[in-house]
């Protein structure tokens, strides 16, 4: 064994050999599922939302707060949720938020009112922004070698994207063949496995001295549910009106005020040294920008096949699953090797670049004839590799550089990066869809041509965004050798 690979089997703050420790494979499943759950609860209520609608009588604008509440809650908590889990450790924080996340689903599952749904959503995302910094910590800290740590993140990685599109194919088969409740139910069995399972297979974790940023956490929440609020509803108010305007101002005061915080507090939220690291800052640019590309390109893609060739809810979801596949086999087969060879920003910039390609090949399909073998499986494909590429060097870079015992802060600010960009690019990349469609519509030319001009739109939006997530990479990201070593100056390596 190299003194540079038993320099990193040292310890996890506590004296445990975790890089050597047999249960680390199993726990890196345990921590996969979690992550994988986690953003299955975003998207496994798509197909699902007709249904609720009819049955609690949902206008347009309420229905899409069971998209939302979820969403904006666990984007907005992820920094807490960080913060607490280097503070308390993170198999502690891990397990409260199952707990919440699992009796959350309950109450989804078994709500009477439509109140009450949205309110459990919220919930749920509680649950989720205690568990995701959580588990991507134990991960970091369970795996310090470079090669097992690409591998682990690779496998890791796989789980978010991967989760996102399952979410769409299961909540068509439980809709369509059991019930809509179970697309919130399906979360029990399984948070309670996870729940039994953590104490024997989870490292506790390193807790480090501090006090919690409680203001902080206040003020930075507050300032991410108003901004992300103020633009979703933005379609229906419109962009220019008084109420956008001032849940903007408002947002940029609470912004203002959680930067004032900072700098006064002994122990910050964000210490505002972390942002001096250059990738950590540029790759959580980038990591928003990912999720503002991704996040749409998804979510038109599955209205193009329901709205637009007329699948049901089941076949759009068997639609997807090439490239749920292509995601996992990429990431967990190849996505290490390749970053052991070209290096982790070559990767990041070749996966963007491959991802603007693919969401440009989707606006150009058709509306009355197209076809799935040549208008949607390669550029499904094509999204697949891109995807594969760029996410796990992304969270790398992002957090690389960051100490041990800011491992979980780090996770949070990335996990963040990526949902709060996802919610506003879902939202400006739906009004430009919208806008355009209804453009299209007034102008003479048929509703099917109208929207799927405005699915065109959307996806050249996202094309664009990726493409600028690209330039991005390429200018702002410090190279690092292929080997990843720099990549991971982990504190206690």
């Amino acid at each position: 064994m190299s003194k540079s690979t038993t320099a990193n089997l040292k310890h996890d703050g506590q004296g445990s050999n975790l890089a050597l420790d047999p249960r680390r494979w199993k726990a890196l499943f345990l921590l996969s599922l979690a992550q994988f759950l986690v953003i299955l609860d975003t998207s496994i209520i798509g197909v699902a939302l007709p249904t609720i609608q009819q049955q609690f009588g949902f206008s347009q604008a309420e229905l899409q707060w069971i998209f939302s509440a979820y969403v904006i809650v666990f984007g907005a908590l992820l920094l807490l949720g960080g913060r607490l889990s280097d503070i308390l450790g993170q198999r502690k924080i891990f397990a409260i938020g199952f707990a919440i996340l699992t009796g959350a689903s309950v109450l989804a599952g078994l709500a009477p009112t439509g109140d009450i749904l949205i309110a459990a959503r919220a919930l749920q995302g509680i649950g989720a922004a205690f568990i995701a910094p959580a588990a991507m910590s134990m991960v970091l800290n369970l795996f310090t070698v470079p090669r097992e740590r690409s591998k682990a993140m690779g496998i890791w990685g796989a789980a978010a994207p991967a989760g996102g599109t399952a979410g769409v194919f299961l909540g068509g088969v439980i809709t369509a063949y059991v019930d809509w409740s179970w697309v919130f139910l399906i979360n029990v069995p399984i948070g309670i496995m996870v729940l039994g399972l953590a104490r024997p297979l989870l490292p506790r974790g390193s807790k480090q001295k501090g006090r919690v940023d409680y203001p902080g956490a206040v003020s930075i929440t507050a300032a991410l549910i108003t901004l992300v609020y103020a633009i979703v509803t933005a379609n229906d108010n419109g962009w220019t009106s008084i109420p956008t305007i001032s849940l903007l101002l408002a947002s940029a005061g609470l912004f203002a005020g959680f930067a004032a915080i900072q700098k006064r507090s002994k122990s910050p939220l964000i210490p505002p040294a972390i942002f001096r690291v250059r990738n950590l800052l540029a790759s959580n640019i980038v990591m928003a920008l990912l999720g503002a590309a991704w996040i749409p390109m998804w979510f038109f893609l599955n209205l193009y096949l329901q709205q637009i060739q007329g699948y049901g809810a089941f076949e759009s979801g068997l639609a997807l699953l090439p490239m749920t596949a292509a995601i996992m086999i990429l990431m967990v087969g190849a996505s290490s090797r390749i970053i052991s060879r070209i290096g982790v920003k070559t990767s990041m910039v070749v996966g963007l670049g491959l991802l603007a390609v693919a969401m440009a090949l989707f606006a150009t399909m058709p509306s009355g004839s197209g076809s799935f073998m040549t208008h949607v499986l390669p550029a499904s494909l094509a999204a697949a590799g891109g995807m594969s590429l760029a996410y796990i060097p992304v969270l790398m870079s992002a957090v690389s550089h960051a100490r041990q015992e800011e491992s979980g802060l780090a996770s949070g600010i990335v996990n963040t990066s990526y949902q709060i960009g996802s919610a506003l690019g879902l939202a400006i990349i739906v009004a430009l869809a919208s806008a355009q469609t209804l453009h299209e519509s007034s102008s003479g030319l048929e509703l099917v041509d109208a929207m799927n001009s405005g699915f065109h739109i959307a996806f050249i939006a996202a094309a664009i965004v990726a493409a600028a997530a690209a330039v991005v990479a390429w200018l702002a990201i410090k190279k690092s050798d292929p080997s990843g070593t720099k990549e991971a100056p982990m504190a206690a390596a």
